[in-house]
């Protein structure tokens, strides 16, 4: 059994020099967004580039925490870290403190607070990565996909509870995990459908959607599957979907929260409000147009330096890029994104244990999922829910959150000659 010379031995330097451009990229624009005339030193903690130096900081002490620690620690207690990971969100919904109207912060004083959602999502993917890696789990089985469906629905229904809407939906993206290790497409084109379902029933009449659904049920019946067979299955989806339509106006008025419901309504458009929750979108996609080409460079950004939009050094990011680096600068980003998930995906498929596999599909669908989110939204191609740029939005529970789940995986790598 070959043993690394040292914690840098076989490590992938393509995934770690991503990481490097990624967290240097939103430094950049993190001084440029919170750009002060009385604070220009790019160290100074009272301002957001100064503290988001000093996560940039504790990042690297973890990541060589991370490499020090023997790779099987993370599959030996992946387990006792999800329930950690569940008591914590549990304590937060009594002790949390009220931040934009979600419960989901906890503070140790006035500059340092910590999000356990964060921590729920490293967790959840590790102990996902471990029961879905045992020897004799099959996706096949109902009861092993029942199992991790509650094992990703825990920690997605406190986090829910907590009023975090949007970081509830990435959990989402661990079908893609699933997906991969044997559950059935149909299950995915269903999730689609409903959300196209809802979507277009908050658009148009329910009953409208209810004879169109009717119609399709028809021509598929009777036109497409001749053969008649399951036709009690068949019956069953449709008087469920059916179900489902006419539920979507209750899911709306009673799960999510005014703002959220404002939010959906300026996304869908059926409403126009520039003023107040369509506000940030629509300076977004000013200072995103207003950047033309090539930007109007480093600290030029109009909309950026008057700070026009709301956020944008954490969630609103991109749009400080837009507005300063342009569409180059914004494709750059966006194609590193590409290459950063294509390579955690070509890592993955290297791996020798199935921990690691499944590990590192969990990482590329949170990573997938807060990008395609995010930037979505700072260009009005997605509602508004809050969640940011993987290591480029300012924040201290992000950034050492997606530090963790990268680094992770990276050792796992690193170690896969020694599985047998």
């Amino acid at each position: 059994m070959r043993q690394p010379k040292n914690i840098f031995s076989n490590l992938d330097w393509p995934l770690v020099g991503m990481y490097v451009f990624f967290i240097l990229v939103g430094w950049i624009n993190i001084y440029a967004a919170a750009y002060n005339e009385e604070h220009k030193n790019v160290f100074d903690f009272s301002q957001e580039y100064g503290k988001q130096f000093m996560w940039i900081a504790i990042s690297i002490v973890l990541i060589l925490l991370v490499l020090i620690l023997d790779a099987k620690f993370f599959s030996t207690f992946a387990y006792y870290i999800y329930i950690i990971a569940i008591a914590v969100l549990i304590v937060t919904l009594f002790i949390g403190s009220d931040v934009n109207g979600s419960r989901s912060w906890i503070y140790f004083s006035d500059s340092v607070r910590f999000q356990p959602l964060e921590l729920a999502k490293f967790a959840t993917n590790l102990v996902l990565a471990k029961f879905l890696g045992d020897i004799g789990v099959r996706m096949q089985d109902i009861s092993t996909r029942l199992k991790a469906f509650v094992f990703i629905a825990i920690p997605a229904v406190l986090i829910l509870f907590q009023n975090e809407t949007g970081s509830m939906l990435v959990f989402a993206s661990f079908i893609f995990v699933m997906y991969r290790e044997g559950l059935s497409g149909n299950i995915l084109i269903l999730g689609f459908a409903l959300i196209v379902l809802f979507i277009f029933t908050l658009l148009i009449d329910k009953l409208i959607v209810v004879g169109f659904i009717t119609l399709a049920a028809i021509v598929f019946f009777f036109l497409i599957n001749r053969s008649r067979k399951n036709i009690l299955l068949y019956l069953f989806i449709y008087f469920l979907t059916i179900g489902f339509v006419f539920s979507v106006n209750g899911i709306y008025e009673n799960v999510l929260q005014t703002h959220q419901k404002k939010r959906i309504d300026v996304f869908l458009g059926k409403v126009t409000d520039i003023k107040d929750k369509g506000y940030n979108v629509n300076q977004s996609k000013i200072a995103i147009g207003s950047g033309g080409l090539f930007g109007k460079g480093f600290l030029n950004g109009t909309q950026t330096k008057y700070k026009f939009v709301p956020e944008q050094y954490s969630d609103f990011i991109f749009c400080t890029i837009g507005e300063e680096w342009g569409f180059v600068g914004s494709g750059i980003v966006v194609v590193m994104y590409v290459l950063l998930l294509l390579r955690i995906l070509f890592v993955a498929e290297r791996q020798r244990s199935s921990f690691s596999r499944i590990y590192g599909y969990g990482l590329a669908s949170i990573i997938f999922f807060h990008v395609m989110i995010n930037i979505g939204m700072t260009i009005g191609l997605a509602p508004v829910v809050g969640i940011p740029l993987p290591f480029v939005s300012y924040g201290g529970s992000s950034m050492l959150s997606f530090t963790v789940l990268l680094f992770v995986f990276i050792k796992q790598d690193a170690n896969r000659m020694q599985v047998l």
